[in-house]
């Protein structure tokens, strides 16, 4: 019987990881379902959906010889695999401002109590160090409407801080 389990993996990053996990999970008979892969700062981080014959020490096995020759740590959780049942987008929203604490919590608490359903967000700090930027890009579903959105973003506008929020046209075909 096959399952599904949610692979997530760390490391410092360099060239090679992407190549040797997904050969190791083929070569086990493991089929790829949906697959994030990013660096952030120094690290790699790589969450893949993954169907397998066995359990989650069987996945854990095909890894493991991987894992320990690239420093690598691994985290797995069975899941259901629920492919093809996921939300489109339809709302881009991108925020530019001085980098300071707190940004990311008080722009996604605000879009949340909107109907945002944040489906990718994906960040860095540009600038200097001096003068560092944060940059910061949401997608996701606007349950209640942009115009909510856009609403509850226009304190933040005043604060020094730039949103730039764009629908996005989901028709398919």
């Amino acid at each position: 019987m096959n399952n599904w389990y949610m692979l997530t993996i760390v490391g410092e990053d360099r060239p090679g990881i992407v190549a040797r996990v997904t050969a190791a999970l083929f070569e086990g008979g493991g089929n790829l379902g949906e697959a994030s892969m990013m660096r952030l700062g120094g690290s790699f981080t790589i969450m893949l959906m993954v169907e397998l014959e066995g359990s989650d020490s069987t996945l854990r096995k095909l890894l493991e010889p991987v894992a320990r020759s690239l420093d690598l740590h691994i985290h797995i959780d069975s899941i259901a695999g629920q492919l093809h049942r996921h939300r489109e987008p339809d709302v881009s929203i991108t925020v530019y401002g001085a980098d300071r604490t707190g940004i990311v919590a008080r722009v996604t608490g605000m879009l949340a109590q909107a109907g945002l359903h944040i489906l990718e967000l994906d960040s860095d700090v540009a600038g200097s160090r001096e003068n560092p930027i944060y940059v910061m890009h949401i997608e996701g579903h606007a349950g209640e409407g942009i115009e909510a959105l856009r609403s509850v973003l226009k304190p933040i506008e005043h604060d020094g801080i730039e949103v730039n929020l764009q629908p996005i046209d989901t028709m398919v075909g």
